[in-house]
């Protein structure tokens, strides 16, 4: 064999251990996560299921030019994984079925503006910009330290009800509202020291309804997401309880096509805006190519959508979430499907969940 045969021998096998070690790789990170754990590095790899996919097809095109059994296998395997990936993320396209069709805006409308602001991040006139133009009548703003809270002081100021908790370990939260309100208030819905907002008000046409802005912790290096998951059942659990209309949003640090968020929804009895329209991936806004869903909003089935939309750079990793909404009954029954019964099972499931978190935070009701 002469030197460029062996050459081109040498590369081919590399080229085909590597395609194996990524084929192996994908299969592990898609299948791996089937399992019912709340391990950080499990759990995270329910993430980048878009990024899976479009590796896999890679992959696939690769393994098609190659000889021997790999021509197969690699490309079968690849279709698996791509497959299942894409199963998964399915309801988030517009080839999906919506949960609600879009309602026509009106003089009642309730505008929602949700934002992780990015503690470090200095770009306040960005924000305030924002603000100003979408004219939110809920806020909703996440990792506010007192720096934030400074430079949006003017903006604050324009609201009759502003609840506060600055903090400097990325997990401040500010909840400021112009409609009337009969409750709002931060609490506490783990043993990790993550605010939320749970708030009661009245829309302009009179309806009372309630509000939940959530920022749990991610999965990160040391963390388990039992916590993040707990505080997430949590809310759902409010909602089931609530008698009223419900509008639940944040950074839930979660994907929308998770366990937890499929099952947030379902036993929130929740619809979900996006479905059928798109990913709206709102971080991280500063990585085109490794970007979540993870900024969520949510809304019983009494609640007509308006619009949802995610708005431009503000110099945070996230980008900023603006939904319109109706709190009209009328609309709401003509626009929106009716969300899948909750089995027994499930109900065990978030009822433990639910007396565990309660008991270990003294909570006697929420």
């Amino acid at each position: 064999m002469d030197g460029s045969v062996k050459y081109v021998h040498l590369f081919y096998l590399s080229l085909l251990v590597l395609l194996w070690c990524i084929a192996i790789g994908l299969v592990l990170v898609t299948f791996i996560p089937m399992v019912n754990t709340n391990t950080w590095w499990i759990r995270l790899m329910d993430f980048p299921r878009i990024q899976i996919a479009v590796v896999a097809g890679i992959v696939l095109v690769i393994g098609l030019f190659i000889s021997g059994p790999s021509r197969v296998l690699i490309p079968l395997l690849m279709m698996a994984v791509g497959f299942y990936q894409a199963w998964r993320v399915y309801p988030y396209t517009m080839l999906a079925k919506p949960d609600l069709e879009l309602a026509a805006g009106g003089e009642e409308s309730i505008r929602i503006l949700s934002s992780n602001v990015l503690m470090e991040n200095d770009r306040h006139g960005d924000l305030i910009d924002i603000i100003t133009k979408f004219d939110p009548d809920i806020l909703l703003l996440m990792e506010t330290d007192q720096i934030w809270l400074e430079a949006l002081a003017p903006v604050l100021g324009e609201y009759s009800t502003v609840v506060r908790e600055p903090r400097d370990d990325h997990y401040g939260m500010v909840f400021a509202t112009r409609l009337d309100v009969n409750e709002a208030r931060i609490v506490y819905l783990t043993s990790e020291d993550t605010p939320s907002i749970f708030a009661q008000m009245q829309g302009p046409n009179g309806t009372k309804f309630r509000f939940v802005g959530l920022h749990p912790r991610p999965p990160v290096p040391g963390e388990s997401t039992k916590e993040r998951d707990a505080q997430i059942y949590y809310a759902a659990r409010f909602a089931r309880k609530a008698d009223v209309p419900l509008i639940a949003a944040g950074d839930f640090n979660d994907v929308a096509w998770s366990d937890t968020s499929r099952t947030f929804k379902h036993v929130g009895q929740y619809l979900d805006p996006r479905i059928g329209r798109g990913f709206f991936s709102s971080f991280d806004a500063k990585k085109f190519w490794l970007r979540f869903p993870i900024d969520q909003v949510f809304v019983t089935e009494d609640v007509a959508v308006v619009s949802l939309e995610r708005l431009p750079f503000i110099g945070s990793d996230h980008f900023p979430m603006a939904t319109t909404v109706r709190l009209d009954s009328s609309i709401a029954d003509r626009l929106n499907s009716t969300p899948e019964p909750i089995s027994e099972d499930e109900q065990k499931l978030i009822e433990d969940s639910i007396v565990k978190t309660r008991d270990m935070l003294g909570h006697s009701k929420l």
